[in-house]
Order: structure tokens, then C-alpha cells, then sequence
């Protein structure tokens, strides 16, 4: 007999996540995956002007999908950051030094259009569970 692997769906509360259905975060066979996020205050549903404000709205939500998941930043293992203006990058440098600090993970940057033109950082990761 086979035992099946949990999966677990986390959402942050966005309207994206049903009007498109998916989840924020899935966790399985040990790994928290989260999906790509953008620097909507959700409690507002507000999108500060700057990227350096956007990207740190983004690891707050990214961190907190993370805590939901019974993870954390230290965890993450893989990063991938999508930002429509390459010059945007290096002014988030200090936020993302300070918020992988520990986990030095893989990463990959990417230039490309985002689904709202306002947003100027999109970042998935992959994190191991404790």
C-alpha cells in the first residue's frame, strides 16, 4: 500500500487567486512552493509607486505565505525574479541581500511584462519544510 503525499493550498486572501485559481503557496512531499507575487498590499489592496517599496511588500508576502506554510525565508532554495524594467533590479539589491541572507538560494532574473503595467516586481521561490 502506497501512502499519498498531503498537499496543501495557502492563499493570501488576493482576488486573483479565484479569479484565476490558484493558490499562493502549495505545499508537497516536503516543499513549499510559492507562487509568483507582487507588491499588493493586500489588506489595502494598494500598490506603493517605487520598487524598492514593491519588492519589500513582496518578501513581506512571500515571508508570510512562508510562515503559513510552516517555513521560512531561510528555507527558500530557488528564486526567480520578473521585473518589466532590467534597471529596476539593482535598486532592490539591498532588500534581497538582507531578506536571503541566510539561504543564499539559486536565482534567476527575467525581463518581461507583468499582468498589471503599475507593477514593477514579480518573485517565486521554492522553499524546503523544516
Amino acid at each position: 500500500m502506497t501512502e499519498k503525499s498531503q498537499i496543501i493550498h495557502i492563499s493570501s486572501g488576493s482576488t486573483f487567486e479565484e479569479s484565476v485559481s490558484y493558490s499562493r503557496a502549495v505545499i508537497a512531499d516536503g516543499w513549499a512552493f510559492v507562487s509568483g507575487t507582487t507588491g499588493m498590499d493586500y489588506a489595502t489592496m494598494t500598490l506603493p509607486d517605487s520598487v524598492e517599496a514593491q519588492c519589500q511588500n513582496t518578501i513581506d508576502n512571500i515571508a508570510n505565505a512562508l510562515t503559513q506554510a510552516g517555513t521560512s525565508l531561510d528555507h527558500v532554495v530557488r528564486v526567480r525574479y520578473i521585473l518589466p524594467n532590467a534597471t529596476d533590479f539593482e535598486p532592490c539589491w539591498p532588500i534581497l541581500r538582507a531578506a536571503f541572507a541566510i539561504a543564499k538560494p539559486a536565482a534567476t532574473m527575467y525581463v518581461a511584462g507583468l499582468i498589471d503595467p503599475r507593477m514593477k516586481i514579480e518573485i517565486e521561490v521554492t522553499a524546503r519544510m523544516p
